[in-house]
């Protein structure tokens, strides 16, 4: 007979363990499921299976696929819930459904072109009967093609942010100069009328090229009509390169009607249209399904992946016990620059990266933008070296395996691309992993909010030095290239943050390579590569130091975990015209802000849309008491973004017609000349002056005892509410001065007054000053605030490369005679204020008083920061 009789099945299993256990009795997968996946199924099933957002933790090798697809298959079957599993990539998803056919999972393989799509397969998922496998591309979409799932299971939700922002996203590059041009014309209102014609130019310098502007959000909505017209005008006639032009189009669709809700990020190359948090309660392919789970190697804390999903909570189920400390394979980072001979002359570097890529054989480059590959390709590679890209590999990866000697430059992809074993033995990430779209960038470098994109940053370190160790027994050399990453990589903290495993590789490939020369690295690298009874001795240390370490979280992680709950509210409400609502969620974001380690720049972005919306609802309502509400948001805007100058170049018409006048005392001078004002220095005349002495004694001495000391009278005597040296003999490393004035900026001293007048700053001394802001942290409890610096005073006249390549944005090479011009400039200040009795004047007179001997912070500070040791 013919016919297909249905029969029921009342063999359910009871968890997904019990599942697994069905399955294996015919599948091809492991035997049983392991006991770090057995607690992870069964944390989910007892304690988080009705949870509408959870995320999962497992690193690579754990096997999240296998509790991915048991959770999504568990579901389907008990449930007959439609289930969807998305991958970032179609070589991802092809992976993944040739893991559940192992399985035994039932699959239905649906990528590339919908109307390319099996029709049985959809079927089958429509009817619960299989679990869809695509990417992320058919649910966030203007169109999705998978927009009925109960059940989604996001892979590799840590570098989703791009795919999911996507549909909201929309560009308008500089290579269609017409449109582009458009629409800056449009802008002009919103952007700083200094910065409009150098963004006009075709050619600018370099440092212009790379900046991100934020136009103003009150000039964007007073312009919103004309905006749309331009922005309609570029996508749909014809002014976009075709390809550009469909996915603009695609965006315009979400875009359309909204244009007064979104920012608008500017830079030379190119326009990006966008709300900062996308409204992914509003794409019902997303938001409608009751449950989705968020699968990641690595989801960090701090807010990054509700941030990313526009979900308010997402819960969380951590990884297992013991795993924190257990890697893939094995990294050996290897720093050139820090080699003292490529230190000493950058110009050998491209060749040693040739001679090592030769070596290695294959190697894949990743790179933080386009700029940096290219420049890559054109200096670094070994003559005659084929070079692939992403598109190369997408379908198979033997265009680059099959190679004896190969290149695979990737741009901003670090994950999604598994290279195991003798497949590839060499990664070079080259540059810091931050430069993303322009909010990313806008972010990092014009806003300086680094702490919201840590976690971010990590996992793409994390993610990419990976690429090629894929299993226990694998292994792989990863070379750090470029002064910003180098950087980043040798602070403890940052290691600190690392998984334990990736700390004790960072540590130990740091080691080797700062002090030594790039041959002693070459053949470091050969012992590694060998793999050999010579490695595994090495092996044994690491192993060892792995297991003294415990991760940390980065500073600020939990003010920015408790604000984004209400960050996600605030842009839905920004999204439905809901101003009042939206400026109750901005309050609630600066309040969660505040903490032990405020992320003071990151709550100067908030203050100022917290402005801009209460410049709005003033517009709309009518109501006078928000212009006062208005001032105080950009006056704290103006506090908490001391250092950076992304504010001044929201100067525009549409600004400079609201905002409230600038305070007439820098903060950072104001909390200087209270302190003044309240203390009691020397007591008497002759008091005074015997301080004074033995101040000058100590500064133009080279004991250390007696110029540490100095240092902290010069701290008082310049205002400092709190000035305190270091009184533990036993921690050398803690800062020799510590200047506190209040929450507007801290300054850290290092001193080296015994150091000879001659030769070069090392790189001990420098690590060592750049720790300082984070030492006193620590002690303090609480983040340092914007734009605060580290001084290293030392008599050496220059700094060794290898030194320039540790040195980070806030620290400054002084030397003696600068303290001492500071010490003068104070104490003539100190004199004539205490002529006229310093507790009998105002705080305008006695700034007078300073002002006039150049002894405000906001004067000599500048005197001292001449020399960034990064670029001495």
């Amino acid at each position: 007979m013919a016919f297909t009789r249905k029969s029921t099945d009342h063999n359910l299993p009871d968890d997904p363990l019990h599942l697994y256990r069905m399955l294996a009795v015919t599948n091809r997968g492991p035997a049983a499921v392991w006991g770090h996946q057995q607690d992870v199924l069964r944390s989910w099933h007892q304690d988080k299976s009705e949870a509408p957002d959870v995320a999962i933790e497992l690193p690579t090798g754990a096997g999240k696929t296998l509790v991915g697809g048991l959770i999504a298959e568990f579901r389907r079957r008990t449930a007959q819930e439609r289930v969807a599993y998305l991958c970032p990539t179609r070589q991802l998803a092809q992976q993944t459904a040739s893991a559940f056919e192992d399985y035994g999972i039932p699959n239905a393989l649906l990528i590339d072109r919908v109307a390319s799509w099996n029709r049985a397969d959809r079927a089958r998922y429509d009817g619960a009967e299989a679990i869809a496998v695509s990417v992320y591309s058919h649910v966030f979409n203007s169109n999705p093609a998978l927009h009925n799932a109960n059940l989604l299971v996001l892979d590799d939700a840590h570098a989703a942010e791009g795919y999911v922002a996507k549909p909201w996203h929309l560009t308008i590059s500089r290579q269609d100069e017409s449109a582009y041009l458009d629409v800056l014309s449009a802008l002009e209102p919103a952007l700083d009328p200094l910065v409009v014609p150098r963004l006009k130019k075709k050619d600018v310098d370099s440092a212009y090229w790379s900046y991100v502007f934020l136009a103003s959000p009150i000039g964007i909505a007073d312009r919103a009509g004309r905006l749309e017209d331009v922005i309609s005008s570029a996508v749909n006639d014809g002014k976009l390169d075709e390809k550009r032009a469909k996915e603009a189009r695609h965006a315009w669709k979400f875009l359309q009607g909204h244009v007064d809700r979104c920012l608008f990020y500017v830079a030379h190359r190119q326009i990006v249209i966008r709300p900062f948090i996308p409204p992914t309660a509003q794409h019902p392919a997303f938001s409608d399904p009751a449950r989705r789970i968020y699968m990641s190697a690595t989801l960090g804390a701090g807010g990054e992946l509700e941030r990313a999903f526009g979900r308010r909570k997402i819960d969380r189920i951590p990884v297992p016990d013991g795993w924190e400390k257990q890697g893939t394979g094995r990294r050996f980072f290897i720093f050139p620059e820090l080699a003292t001979d490529l230190a000493a002359d950058p110009t050998r570097l491209p060749t040693f990266v040739s001679n090592t890529i030769t070596e290695a054989g294959r190697a894949i480059v990743l790179s933080p933008d386009v700029r940096a590959s290219n420049s890559f390709v054109a200096s670094m590679l070994p003559n005659g070296c084929p070079v692939l890209k992403a598109d190369d590999v997408e379908g198979d990866l033997a265009a680059f395996t099959s190679n004896q000697t190969a290149a695979l430059v990737l741009t901003n992809r670090y994950d999604g691309i598994d290279l195991p074993d003798e497949s590839c033995r060499l990664v070079i990430l080259d540059g810091l992993p931050a430069r993303g779209d322009l909010q990313e960038r806008f972010l990092h470098e014009s806003l300086g909010a680094v702490e919201v994109l840590q976690e971010r940053i990590r996992a793409r370190i994390l993610q990419g030095s990976g690429r090629a160790t894929r299993n226990t027994r694998d292994f792989a050399a990863v070379m750090v290239l470029g002064q910003a990453l180098t950087s980043y990589l040798s602070g403890r903290d940052i290691q600190a943050a690392m998984h334990p495993e990736v700390h004790a590789e960072l540590e130990f490939g740091w080691e080797n390579s700062r002090g030594h020369d790039s041959t002693n690295m070459t053949e470091n690298l050969r012992v590694f590569l060998r793999h050999e009874n010579d490695w595994t001795e090495v092996d044994a240390d690491i192993v060892r130091e792995r297991e003294r370490y415990a991760r940390r979280s980065a500073p600020s992680t939990r003010e920015l975990q408790r604000s984004v709950r209400h960050e996600v509210d605030a842009w839905h409400a920004i999204w439905n015209n809901q101003w009042e609502w939206a400026l109750t969620a901005v309050r609630s974001v600066l309040d969660k802000l505040q903490g032990e380690r405020t992320p003071r720049r990151y709550a100067a972005f908030w203050s100022y849309l917290g402005f801009s919306i209460t410049q709005r609802l003033a517009q709309q309502t009518g109501d006078q008491t928000y212009l006062t509400s208005s001032a105080e948001y950009f006056r704290h805007a103006q506090r908490m973004s001391t250092g950076t100058s992304w504010l001044s170049h929201l100067a525009s018409p549409s600004d400079r017609a609201i905002a409230p006048p600038a305070p007439q005392l820098d903060e950072l001078d104001e909390a200087a000349l209270h302190g003044i004002g309240s203390q009691t220095l020397g007591g008497n005349g002759i008091k005074f002056e015997e301080v004074a002495a033995t101040t000058r004694s100590g500064l133009t001495g080279t004991e250390f005892r007696a110029y540490e000391a100095a240092l902290v009278t010069l701290g008082q005597l310049a205002g400092a509410s709190e000035s305190y040296g270091n009184d533990d003999d036993e921690n050398p490393a803690a800062p020799d001065s510590v200047w506190i004035f209040n929450d507007a900026r801290w300054i850290t001293w290092e001193a080296k007054s015994e150091a000879q007048p001659t030769g070069m700053v090392g790189p001990n001394d420098v690590r060592q000053a750049g720790s300082h802001l984070r030492t006193a942290e620590s002690e303090r409890g609480i983040s340092a605030p914007s734009d605060s610096v580290s001084l290293l005073m030392s008599p050496k006249p220059t700094v060794m490369s290898e030194a320039r390549a540790l040195a980070e944005e806030h620290l400054y090479l002084v030397n003696p005679q600068q303290v001492l011009e500071v010490f003068d400039r104070l104490l003539r200040a100190w004199r004539s204020a205490r002529g006229r009795t310093i507790s009998s004047l105002t705080t305008a007179e006695l700034a007078e008083i300073f002002q006039a001997e150049r002894a405000l912070p906001s004067q000599w500070l500048p005197f001292l920061r001449k020399a960034p040791i990064r670029q001495h």
